[in-house]
């Protein structure tokens, strides 16, 4: 009887990792130029109905921009998500991180685990999810399509070569 203590680190190591995480094409630069321009606009604006005594108006110039800037920074916020996820031939790990810090871990054993991957002819891959041991878990539902094919394709890769084993 031989035991293999050299080949489990093997086993264990990841054949794939991946983090996950939402796509923003605003930055911290581009905010403060949407925010200055947007409230210059309105500032002039609200000025031009003052002038012709149309002050009422001008609060709702103000409110327009909080608004803004309220839905930019939910925006940021939820930038914050993410999802790490790994494979190797004995363990496939999916931790998702919420935009407050809240963790939910998922784990499968790889051979047992199926990948299904919906598409639309039009759009894409929709949705991503891993089943197994009798749940599913959804992965990179925040991805714009075209992350969504390219992790689809890695991942099945992966997945179908930690079964390969």
């Amino acid at each position: 009887m031989s035991t293999s203590a050299s080949s489990a680190p093997d086993a264990d190591a990841p054949l794939f990792e991946a983090l996950l995480t939402p796509y923003r094409s605003l930055g911290r630069r581009g905010f403060h130029v949407t925010m200055a321009l947007f409230g210059g606009a309105s500032l002039v604006s609200g000025l031009a109905f003052v002038a012709n005594g149309a002050w009422p108006i001008v609060g709702f110039f103000g409110l327009d921009v909080l608004l803004l800037w309220w839905a930019l920074r939910a925006s940021f916020h939820s930038a914050r998500a993410r999802e790490e996820v790994s494979v190797s031939r004995t363990d496939l790990s999916i931790r998702k991180i919420s935009p407050r810090g809240a963790v939910r871990e998922a784990h499968y054993n790889p051979g047992w685990t199926r990948f299904l991957v919906r598409r639309h002819p039009e759009f894409g891959v929709t949705q991503m999810s891993v089943h197994g041991e009798g749940r599913a878990t959804e992965i990179g539902g925040f991805l714009n399509p075209e992350d969504r094919e390219s992790f689809a394709k890695a991942f099945g890769r992966a997945l179908a070569e930690a079964k390969r084993g």
